[in-house]
């Protein structure tokens, strides 16, 4: 806390921290075929090695008969070190939510969520070993910024939570299903604030993207990113020329209560948030998500529905969506979840407006793996 009493933020971390070693998913396909080359092999192997990962989930060198055989050790020690190493599994009892709690290289912890949907797969990644936001209703934002996490680190959650559907870790196929093998779709909704650390996630976006082997050739349109408001960072999203969905989490539209909710917002106010994501809608077409927890007494009166909806129209019409969240409960908070009178009556004021709003589904709340709730605990 700072001198004022209030929640300060962090943007970096106050001491040095070191990042994994070079793993084959920081590299470009080109960047992978120079390190074979030092290692006085032929490029084409990188090719070879990338379709191992980023196909076949498999850094096993019992598993690549392709490779020559005395090598294949040496090899995928250069090209594979590990860096998440599962901790613990928990699972809803339908079994159509996971929950992983991953240690990486040096101690740190994070987790991410797996949850199967008909016709869709959805991985909830992290971004960062911790939050710096501070925002005093997330258990991820109370546990403080330890670093961000690598490319790499951040596209390996992937791999894992496709091998462990390959090996029918979420039930096999359901009624409904159109035969998803894989991971369909990235909410970069785990822990951390994905815009704190731009470089890394974006790299790791376009490697989601990248057609097979040097990617996963996933669809970008399955992708979303969020922010809780960086605005000059939103900006720069328009340049990454992907279609990527983009969302703000709002939680309220008011300065007065969104400093409180939101720290960042003493930075950059709701109305600046708001026009910056607005204007990634102008420059690339793509509508607009605006993420908002309904928190009981706080942020769910009827005029803060009319206000937000006032301050969307005023900047056009069919360029954003809302999703309202209930508010998942995390240890120790005396706040929780709107009624579900309250949370009618807050959409209904919505859509009076016309604002497409949707309440937004979520999952894995008795595992703690709901939005929100996201500590990293070993417990």
């Amino acid at each position: 806390m700072g001198a004022d009493g209030r929640p300060e933020l962090q943007f970096a971390t106050k001491k040095r921290v070191t990042q994994p070693p070079t793993h084959f998913a920081d590299l470009t396909l080109e960047e992978r075929q120079a390190k074979l080359k030092e290692l006085g092999l032929p490029s084409f192997r990188a090719k070879q090695l990338s379709v191992h990962y980023f196909q076949h989930y498999t850094t096993d060198p019992a598993l690549m008969s392709d490779l020559p055989k005395e090598r294949r050790e040496e090899l995928v020690e250069a090209a594979f070190p590990t860096l998440l190493t599962e901790v613990k599994r928990l699972a809803t009892d339908d079994g159509a939510t996971i929950k992983f709690l991953w240690r990486l290289f040096d101690g740190s912890t994070v987790e991410s969520v797996l949850m199967r949907y008909p016709g869709r797969i959805t991985l909830c990644v992290s971004s960062q070993c911790g939050c710096g936001m501070n925002c005093p209703f997330c258990a991820t934002g109370q546990s403080g910024l330890t670093r961000n996490m690598s490319t790499a680190e951040i596209l390996d959650q992937i791999i894992q939570a496709n091998r462990v559907i390959a090996e029918g870790g979420l039930g096999g196929l359901r009624p409904g299903d159109h035969a998803p093998e894989r991971v369909t779709n990235i909410v970069f909704m785990g822990m951390g604030e994905p815009l704190a650390n731009y470089k890394r996630v974006m790299r790791a976006v376009h490697r989601m993207v990248d057609e097979a082997p040097e990617g996963l050739g996933m669809s970008a349109r399955n992708i979303t990113v969020s922010t809780v408001g960086l605005v000059p960072a939103i900006r720069k999203l328009a340049d990454e020329n992907l279609p990527f969905t983009f969302a703000l989490s709002l939680h309220a539209p008011d300065d007065e209560l969104r400093d409180e909710l939101i720290p960042v917002n003493s930075r950059w106010k709701a109305d600046e948030a708001i026009d910056a994501a607005y204007e990634y809608y102008a420059k690339t077409g793509r509508r607009v998500s605006i993420e908002y927890a309904l928190i009981k007494d706080m942020n769910d009166h009827a005029w803060r529905a009319d206000l937000l909806a006032d301050k969307l129209n005023a900047r056009g019409k069919g360029w954003v969506h809302v999703n309202p969240i209930p508010l998942n409960p995390t240890p120790g908070s005396v706040w929780t979840s709107s009624e579900p009178a309250v949370t009618r009556m807050w959409i209904e004021r919505l859509e009076a407006k016309g604002i497409p709003t949707t309440l937004r589904d979520t999952r894995g709340k008795e595992i703690d793996g709901a939005c929100g709730q996201l500590a990293a605990s070993e417990a």
